[in-house]
């Protein structure tokens, strides 16, 4: 068995497909596993470590606002699309994967597209309560395409019902102890607060946080793992340069052991992307929300707000959002 995926730019893309496959080769250690990504995003550091055949392509996604700037960017991702899918065919005539999976991002577009032209069975995963464009563009052509929430479907035109799958969340997520957890982190009793902005950050947050780290550092009273992502890491640092962190306050830019840590915490501050939610619900996590607005469609805001319905005892389907809710959505 061959399988496909693509999907990238952020986490929120690349760790569902990660899920998924470690899944498949639980069950199918024979089954083999190909990725198609960007050498430049997230996908190309995650992707490699888990030894699965990593592809690249060079893409971009499409700028929505006018400006002379943003014209000429899209018009060098549409010549980027041209040559992808030049790439994507060679790279799909060389694998001849029986099944190829989309998860969404700019990155998936192309090459599901360009399998469905070649015939190859293609399925889609959308993780939002409120689907992007690239799932709204290969949904009418997918031989399934599956949804996290089933909200989703009402924006989607298909020709088959979708599958509500719930979003694919990481086993070592679920198998990981809080005591063990607390432990393996040098932990004592007082609690820890975990938070974070996204694989690639949120200047806000980031912002936020320095305030609060220098009103609270040193007081002894909790922990706190804050990671910057890669765009805010080094301007954190430089506007906490005038103070000693405490040892009790961890500053990271990223959080490779988020099974470790999201087991360890008592809240959780962070963005309302769709897998970190999964995960907030699935590790059962009190957690304060604070929805990215400058995500296409606004998608955060929906995918906090269906938590938040079904904490006031709305649906948010059997393998959707149902166990711990939000305490705040911001």
């Amino acid at each position: 068995m061959k399988i496909l995926f693509a999907g990238g730019g952020t986490a929120g893309h690349i760790n569902p497909a990660l899920a998924v496959a470690g899944t498949i080769k639980e069950h199918h250690p024979d089954a083999e596993i190909y990725y198609i990504g960007t050498a430049e995003k997230l996908e190309s550091k995650l992707v490699p470590e888990k030894g699965y055949d990593f592809y690249t392509i060079d893409v971009a996604g499409f700028r929505r606002s006018f400006s002379v700037e943003n014209v000429k960017l899209n018009l060098e991702a549409v010549h980027k699309a041209v040559v992808s899918a030049r790439n994507v065919r060679k790279i799909l005539s060389e694998c001849k994967p029986d099944l190829v999976v989309g998860t969404g991002g700019y990155v998936s577009g192309p090459v599901v597209r360009q399998a469905q032209k070649m015939g190859f069975k293609t399925a889609i995963h959308e993780q939002n309560a409120y689907p992007g464009v690239t799932t709204k563009m290969l949904a009418p052509h997918a031989d399934r395409v599956m949804l996290a929430m089933p909200q989703a479907e009402k924006y989607l035109r298909l020709k088959k019902k979708p599958i509500i799958t719930g979003n694919p969340v990481r086993s070592e997520l679920l198998a990981t102890d809080k005591a063990a957890a607390r432990a393996q982190l040098g932990l004592d009793e007082r609690p820890l607060l975990l938070s974070f902005g996204g694989s690639l950050g949120a200047r806000r947050i980031n912002e936020t946080v320095t305030e609060a780290i220098k009103h609270f550092n040193g007081n002894g009273r909790f922990y706190h793992i804050h990671a910057t992502g890669s765009s805010g890491y080094q301007t954190m640092r430089e506007a906490l340069a005038d103070i000693t962190l405490s040892p009790m306050t961890d500053l990271r830019e990223y959080i490779s052991d988020m099974d470790q840590c999201m087991a360890a915490a008592d809240l959780v501050i962070c963005r309302a992307g769709a897998i970190t939610l999964s995960e907030l619900c699935c590790c059962g996590k009190p957690s304060i929300l604070i929805p990215s607005p400058n995500v296409t469609e606004n998608h955060q805001f929906h995918n906090a707000m269906t938590l938040k319905k079904s904490r006031r005892g709305g649906s948010a389907g059997r393998k959707g959002f149902d166990r711990r809710k939000p305490d705040r959505v911001y």
